[in-house]
């Protein structure tokens, strides 16, 4: 077949889902609070809550989500993930996206800032502390001890009317002081901390085909926001403008950078992949909305150490849900019921998706499609995809 023939069924693929998208809530609301994913026994409120695909519910101001055997995942401002671990419970405190504001009530949180927008507020609050986040990065909140870690970012952390700056690999004990101390962040990389890693890898998988329906429906992007990925049955983040790596080292691409990326065309900051930015957004709320070329993170924890470019290939850190894009595009590997697969593979029926790598997920709506990565049924590249239908 052509080249030009496979790329344009792969546009012809891609146009169904910028449909979907476009049909489909874009945008949540002006709020905070969705209640993105759950696993376990998670209450809101006292009604355990129950996984329905398509159906999130909203964490509303006063209102109280606690674990038991259990984990959960809540939608901040644009960029912002809270999850929430066993045995743990939060309260919204007010949901307003320019002063978000979340009671710690005890347990262990974990907050992932992939993008704070100016005029946006993240504060988590536990009894008389007050931890405002000021820069993207991953935040650690427990309460035995009690104690805030930054594992990349910088948080200012208020307390009987003074303050205390808490810089990356910094803690502060929330004990009736304020005094930091250096932690090891990579000898601190719990249950809690590898599954927002792999939450964190799978929003970047969902990132990329969103992205890309964005771009084909000719929607207009003005801002930084959550958007509906119907392959996925989840919500994820799309930046405004650019492309770059989040705290955890997943790529991130805007409607405007991910076609460049897919395709390998030339992209107005010069030929993509070969920059990479800081955030559509900024990187912090005094940054005024800037990016940051060649912008990649520190290592937190045992997270991957991206390059600061995309030197021909995938670097480790961005989403292989890109890599088995371009591939489909690339070899037509897209089946009659819109899989994919990484290393010229078919996807199965059903709206599967497979890649070369990884360890298998899974999300909280798998009723009109499932995910296989690597270790499932994919192997390696092979010809395997999702079964789910």
């Amino acid at each position: 077949m052509k080249p030009l023939v496979r790329l344009a069924l792969g546009v012809t693929a891609w146009a169904a889902v910028a449909i979907s998208v476009a049909s489909a809530q874009t945008v949540i609301s002006a709020k905070s609070g969705l209640i993105h994913y759950v696993e376990g026994r998670v209450y809101l409120g006292d009604q355990l809550i129950e996984s329905k695909f398509g159906e999130f519910p909203d964490l509303k101001e006063n209102g109280q989500l606690r674990t038991e055997e259990g984990r959960a995942e809540v939608l901040l401002t644009p960029g912002v993930f809270l999850r929430v671990g066993d045995h743990s419970a939060i309260r919204m405190v007010t949901n307003r996206l320019i002063d978000t504001r979340v009671e710690f009530l005890g347990g262990s949180a974990l907050v992932e800032a992939d993008e704070l927008l100016k005029d946006n507020g993240v504060t988590i609050v536990y009894k008389d502390y007050a931890v405002q986040l000021e820069k993207k990065g991953v935040y650690r909140f427990d309460s035995e001890p009690p104690a805030v870690r930054v594992y990349d970012g910088e948080a200012m952390v208020l307390y009987n009317g003074k303050s205390e700056e808490v810089k990356p690999g910094h803690m502060l004990e929330m004990n009736g002081e304020l005094k930091t101390a250096h932690f090891d962040k990579d000898k601190s990389a719990d249950e809690l901390y590898l599954w927002s890693r792999n939450r964190s890898q799978y929003l970047a998988m969902a990132n990329v085909s969103a992205a890309q329906s964005v771009n084909n429906s000719g929607m207009y992007w003005g801002s930084s926001n959550w958007a509906w990925n119907p392959f996925f049955g989840m919500y994820t983040f799309i930046p405004m403008s650019g492309a770059y790596y989040n705290p955890f080292g997943w790529g991130f691409f805007s409607p405007y950078s991910v076609y460049s990326y897919l395709y390998g065309l030339p992209y107005y900051g010069g030929y993509y992949p070969g920059n990479v930015y800081g955030g559509g957004g900024g990187g912090g709320k005094g940054s005024g909305g800037g990016s940051t070329p060649g912008h990649k993170p520190g290592r937190i924890g045992h997270g991957p150490t991206p390059p600061p470019r995309f030197p021909g290939g995938m670097p480790r850190g961005v989403s292989t849900a890109a890599a088995a894009m371009r591939t489909s595009v690339a070899s037509n590997s897209h089946a009659s019921g819109g899989g994919f697969a990484a290393g010229g593979g078919g996807g199965h029926s059903g709206g599967g998706f497979s890649s070369g790598s990884g360890s298998a997920m899974s999300s909280s709506s798998h009723s009109s499609g499932s995910f296989s990565s690597g270790g499932g049924h994919a192997g390696g590249g092979g010809g395997g995809g999702g079964h789910g239908k």
